[in-house]
């Protein structure tokens, strides 16, 4: 039996203790009473996996992984608390093979990871449960309907006829660590004399900007007394059938649910008010999710509220590989460094598995789009399978009704890469298209989520589904294929639903704990190399030929003779092609609408595709994006001949007045040529400038016309405050190149306090490239940045966990160009 039963009038004690994990051959033992006494018993935590108990108990080791789908693992527990009784035992999820046994009677058999289970059943006292997961290495090795393509990331071929996740089964990509066990919360529930279940939220943006509450439920009150209650208004339910109530609630002129950098992520608590007592019943947010597909169809662009929005972010993967936990305190420093990072859309791609309400209700909060897949990727899915389209069907339902409220929910998507990959083996288009992501998820989708659009794979849209000039695309053109830093624009793309995959390179300090191995030459640190399954390369390959065009050195010479310098250049590079491309990307005249990294989080410590280490560190590359993401923003494109173009952004709600500065260095500190215009901004608006009109007069600000020896070697532009104000955002162009561009400058700092918070005051006497702050026991809000002269940069520290932030802090400070280091 599924069902949903809301917590509003019941009792939920969560089953998290008092588990035992043993391990038995295949098939070994029918029911837990076949277990031998002399098997060995490990504590185990609920919701968990068999590989967080063999880690905690110094059974497994994440860094060499053994397949964990080769044996049955038995999950035992005694209900010594629960009173006798009759009760719901709910199971959020099992991986994935699972039996469930009830005092040695089976209850329950489930075959997905992604469905949830409610069964009533009635307890005597000191019953015994058990929840054996099945081996599923036996059942992948079963034959199947014949499929059309074979995709080569995802071992084995078997797993498209499974419902479970993808992570750990792909190799080189991650860790082969197999999701098995009870990974979501066992609840017992018992009814209150007054319980409500079948609860259903839908909040809607009216045209007149009324909020339209609507909430339906069942309750097993006879004539209750039942209010919805939303702000300083309350609304009575009506009677709709046996047992089944609605109410709607209109708010006038609600405060808008924005992404944070458009706007405030305004949000609504609601109530539902029985016989009197009051009952919280969550929060939602009113805002309104559209699709621009352009004149001819071939567009791909997010209107939130009526507004054009630039989506920028990264792909999500998991808070942790070993124990995927899906709690608050998990997911909470991933996404708020995503927030800080100026990120407003979080993609949850396809191979991943389905996070938690918690995750969304965060993404409410902090004004994250979220960008959903469903979990069908890369597979020519069996097109005639009842069981698969069943648990299509359970999947697909239980997951909407679980997010049903939250507004940050933005995209659903029906799967990644499957259109791509039919496409890519020759295969005509209607081989491409199946009928769970075209009829069983679409008409589901439209049912339960009318206010969220649809699109049925990432990427398609085009001539091939991977054209990165229609609809929605993988773009790595810049990245994996090496193209030069211009197809960022010459692709012309739309949307990127993924992009720029590169092995960045964590900070210094992470490896140093981490992964203190000599780094590309250890086995240990290759393996954390993310790669295609196949290929003569790996993404270390990708961002050496960026190193080498970006900054004219040889990385395997490198790498021999001065490794820190290696490290450093590597760590910057991918920021430096981040920046760029999303410089192209955001410009003016742009066709580009979004697009998001991949991925947010690394795996493993290491160089992984992760803008955010594992140990939940920011890399350099997380600098970078914040820089490129500012709500309120300044690129330069270099257009040619045509000369230098300053592009001024303000995504805000607010009219801004800034003073745009606009100067040319030679030896990095001589002012050759410069200028600057006051501006007024209106909200959400974009203005381009050309060089030579804030100059006055012409001057080859990009060094094409080559009219005798170059004039400078960096160009920046700078967004201020009126009067000669802090500093907005900044941006700079080399001429010459970056390596042209190396000084050795002299640093000054000073050490501030300001409300309750050190920082610092940086500034130097010639420009200084990619400038390092490293602070024992915080983390700067900015760093590897360029550094102009002529102005004090300043950088707040933020304490990291367990230091005390009340003594001054003391570090070093060094740039990339330069030898000097700087004590404080």
């Amino acid at each position: 039996m599924r069902g949903r039963l809301a917590s509003v009038g019941a009792e939920e004690t969560l089953l998290a203790e008092g588990w035992n994990l043993v391990l038995t051959e295949p098939g070994a033992c029918a029911t837990p009473h076949d277990i031998p006494l002399s098997a060995r018993f490990i504590a185990a935590e609920v919701p968990g996996t068999v590989a967080a108990a063999l880690e905690k108990a110094g059974h497994f080791d994440r860094e060499n992984p053994e397949p964990l789908d080769t044996r049955d693992a038995w999950y035992l527990c005694r209900l010594f608390d629960a009173q006798p009784g009759d009760v719901i035992l709910r199971f959020e999820g099992l991986a994935t093979l699972c039996h469930v046994f009830l005092n040695g009677q089976e209850i329950l058999s489930s075959e997905s990871m992604f469905t949830m289970y409610e069964l009533p059943v009635t307890l005597s006292g000191g019953d015994e449960l058990a929840l054996c997961f099945r081996a599923l290495a036996p059942r992948l090795a079963e034959p199947g309907p014949r499929a059309r393509w074979r995709p080569q990331m995802v071992t084995p071929q078997g797993l498209k006829n499974v419902r479970t996740t993808l992570l750990g089964r792909m190799p080189g990509w991650c860790p082969e660590i197999h999701a098995v066990g009870p990974w979501r919360p066992i609840t017992l529930v018992r009814r209150d004399v007054v319980s409500i279940d079948n609860v259903s939220v839908r909040a809607v943006l009216e045209a007149d900007g009324t909020g339209r509450l609507s909430v339906s439920l069942h309750t097993n009150v006879d004539n209750p007394d039942l209010l919805l209650g939303c702000g300083d208004i309350q609304q009575s339910f009506e009677k709709v059938g046996e047992n089944h109530y609605s109410a709607i609630l209109r708010l006038k002129d609600v405060d808008l649910w924005w992404p944070h950098t458009h706007g405030a992520p305004h949000l609504y608590d609601f109530s539902i008010v029985v016989d009197g007592v009051e009952h919280h019943a969550g929060r939602t947010g009113f805002r309104r999710v559209d699709v621009d597909r352009g004149a001819h169809g071939d567009d791909f662009a997010l209107l939130i509220n009526g507004e054009h929005v630039f989506c920028r972010g990264a792909v999500w993967t998991t808070a942790d590989i070993v124990r995927l936990p899906g709690g608050k305190a998990d997911y909470e420093p991933f996404l708020r460094l995503a927030a800080q990072a100026g990120m407003n859309m979080i993609r949850i791609g396809g191979t991943m598995a389905y996070e938690t309400p918690d995750f969304f209700q965060l993404c409410d909060e902090l004004g994250l789009l979220v960008w959903q897949d469903f979990m069908f990727a890369n597979f020519d899915y069996p097109k005639n399978d009842k069981a698969l389209t069943a648990h299509a069907h359970a999947e697909v339902e239980e997951f909407l009704h679980a997010v049903q409220g939250c507004p940050s929910l933005a995209m659903l998507c029906g799967g990644s890469e499957i259109y791509q990959q039919a496409a890519m083996l020759g295969l005509p288009r209607e081989y491409w298209a199946g009928p769970i992501t075209e009829e069983v998820i679409p008409a589901i989708a439209g049912r339960m989520r009318p206010d969220v659009p649809y699109v049925a794979n990432s990427p398609s849209g085009g001539a091939m589904p991977f054209s990165s000039n229609a609809g929605v695309t993988h773009y790595y053109g810049v990245g994996a294929y090496m193209r030069p830093l211009d197809d960022a624009r010459r692709a012309n793309v739309r949307f990127a639903a993924e992009s720029l995959a590169f092995a960045h390179v964590p900070q210094p300090r992470t490896l140093q704990r981490h992964l203190d191995v000599p780094p590309v030459h250890s086995p240990l640190w290759k393996s954390r190399i993310p790669r295609d399954r196949g290929a003569s390369w790996d993404f270390e390959d990708i961002r050496d030929f960026y190193l080498e065009e970006l900054y004219g050195e040889d990385p395997a010479r490198l790498r021999r003779e001065d490794r820190e310098r290696y490290l450093d250049l590597s760590r910057v590079v991918t920021g430096e092609v981040a920046e760029a491309s999303f410089a192209e990307w955001r410009r003016n005249g742009s066709t580009c609408n979004g697009a998001l990294v991949w991925t947010l989080q690394d795996l493993m410590p290491g160089a992984g595709w992760g803008v955010i280490d594992s140990t939940g560190e920011p890399k350099p590359v997380w600098y970078a994006l914040r820089r490129a993401f500012r709500p309120v923003q300044v690129v330069v494109t270099d257009e040619g001949t045509n000369g230098l173009d300053i592009h001024v952004l303000n995504e805000t709600e607010h009219a801004l007045q800034l003073d745009l500065e606009l100067v040319c260095l030679r030896h990095g500190k001589q002012h050759v040529v410069s200028g600057g215009r006051i501006l007024t901004l209106a909200p959400r608006s974009r203005e381009t400038f050309a060089a030579t009109d804030l100059f006055g007069a012409f001057f080859d600000t990009t060094y094409a016309f080559r009219f005798g020896p170059p004039s400078h070697d960096v160009t920046v532009a700078r967004l201020r405050l009126p009067n000669g104000g802090l500093v907005v955002a900044d941006a700079f162009h080399f001429p010459l190149g970056r390596s042209k561009a190396f000084h050795d400058a002299e640093i000054q700092v000073s050490v501030t306090r300001q409300d309750d918070a050190w920082g610092l005051d940086i500034s130097a006497d010639r420009f200084a490239q990619s400038v390092h702050v490293n602070v024992d026991g915080y983390r700067p809000d900015d760093d590897w940045f360029h550094l102009a002269p002529g102005t004090a940069k300043r950088v707040r520290l933020l304490a990291l966990s367990g230091s005390a932030d009340g003594d001054a802090p003391s570090g070093e400070i060094t740039s990339l160009g330069g030898s000097r280091v700087l004590s404080f």
